[in-house]
């Protein structure tokens, strides 16, 4: 088993739930979590 994140385990979580865009803006203490969401592609990042 890959050691993960909790970022990238966050976005998996939403990608194995059907999740297929997020809406946000990035800053402060979720930059973990863009930065997870940029280095794979199966949660689209709506600004």
């Amino acid at each position: 088993m890959k050691e993960m994140t909790g970022a990238e385990m966050v976005i998996e979580a939403l990608a194995d739930q059907g999740v297929k865009h997020i809406f946000g803006y990035p800053g402060g203490a979720v930059l973990p979590i863009y930065d997870a969401i940029f280095a794979q592609d199966k949660v689209q990042h709506i600004l």
